[in-house]
């Protein structure tokens, strides 16, 4: 029963009973708007206000919700992609983002489970003749300590992207995020907040960051002037910390596969210089480590200095990999020419979008000295 309550306050919006915010709940709220920053480029625009689309969003910048058949639902972080993909709707992502100190259980993963289904079928009770919009609407829970066998499994059954960040290429990152955490944390009992001004901290956050759309109102609550002033101070270091490494661009990798992958560009430049001339290659995959901790590289086969993209596929592949120590070269194997053979990367390049394929050919498996793959 105590575990029980305690999913369930996990829940509970992250809030206290007084609306003061939870630790892990702050730690989420900022990697939400760090992944909308790092996701900028990735051919989604961000949807913060009502007036972006009246018929299926309502509410304002700090209490943004999306009309479903049965209900409305609220969310945090909802973009659109920029294009229509061929024999699809246009498609809308909702973003959440768990910071636990333990993986990320299935309760949450069936949530977005009933959210996604539920606005996917707002469009059946629209009564009128008039020519409506519909929208495919699709759903990414991004964890910083990796998700249960249980909501994996119910995701992979469900079509629910989930994204394990717990690896060491976002080390920075989740420590720049705890740190702030704590710091508000601790601020709003500084100063006796009652309600944690989470609106306010967005717009803060997404004006810094530039990544409100242009020419869309941001509003934020009032409430708790004295923490607010302490609060900037935190949250403008929190930006800080981010642009420096403002070069470790998050690219979102979509293989022949039930899930998609996470790449983190070592030097964007070096990516973009080398896509832009080749948007078509071929390239090499390298893998470290075993199970839970096993991430991989990716990297031209022409000329593999050229760039390097680091990711982490889903834990119960890396698990299946290394389950049996004499099977796991030839497993790996298997997974690259089954899985990713052919990743596409979309990118915002100005006002369009660019394609980039990138091809494993398995003909070109070789063994990787020192224990990899």
């Amino acid at each position: 029963m105590g575990e029980r309550i305690k999913i369930r306050q996990e829940l509970d919006l992250g809030r206290g009973s007084g609306g003061v915010a939870k630790r892990s709940a702050l730690r989420g709220y900022l990697l939400e708007e760090a992944l909308a920053w790092l996701l900028r480029h990735s051919g989604y625009r961000l949807l913060v206000d009502a007036s972006q689309d009246r018929t299926e969003l309502t509410g304002s910048g700090g209490t943004l919700r999306v009309r479903g058949r049965g209900a409305v639902h609220q969310v945090d972080v909802l973009g659109e992609f920029a294009f229509t993909p061929a024999f699809s709707l246009p498609v809308r992502l909702f973003l959440e983002a768990k910071h636990y100190r333990e993986p990320c259980r299935l309760e949450v993963v069936r949530n977005a489970h009933g959210v996604l289904h539920d606005v996917n079928e707002n469009f059946m009770d629209y009564g009128g003749t008039r020519p409506r919009r519909r929208f495919q609407y699709t759903y990414a829970l991004f964890s910083a300590n990796g998700f249960t066998p249980e909501a994996q499994r119910y995701a992979l059954a469900h079509q629910i992207s989930l994204v394990d960040l717990s690896g060491e290429s976002f080390t920075w990152l989740r420590n720049a995020i705890k740190t702030t955490a704590a710091e508000l944390y601790k601020a709003q009992g500084d100063h006796a907040v009652e309600r944690f001004p989470v609106a306010w901290m967005r717009k803060q956050l997404r004006e810094a960051l530039g990544t409100c759309p242009p020419g869309v109102p941001l509003s934020g609550d009032t409430n708790a002037v004295q923490f607010r002033a302490s609060a900037s101070v935190f949250l403008a270091n929190f930006v800080d910390a981010l642009e420096q490494h403002a070069s470790a661009e998050l690219l979102m990798g979509f293989p022949a596969a039930p899930f998609i992958l996470p790449l983190v560009a070592e030097d964007q430049e070096s990516f973009l210089s080398y896509v832009e001339q080749s948007p078509d290659h071929a390239v090499r995959l390298r893998r470290f480590g075993q199970a839970a901790t096993a991430e991989w590289e990716l990297f031209p086969r022409v000329d593999e200095e050229a760039y390097r993209l680091a990711f982490k596929l889903p834990e119960h592949i890396e698990e299946w990999i290394s389950g049996v120590a004499e099977k796991e070269r030839q497993r790996t194997m298997d997974v690259k020419a089954q899985f990713l053979s052919s990743i596409t990367i979309y990118r915002m390049n100005g006002s369009g979008v660019r394609a980039y394929q990138l091809h494993y050919e398995p003909s070109e498996l070789r063994q990787i000295s020192g224990g990899s793959h």
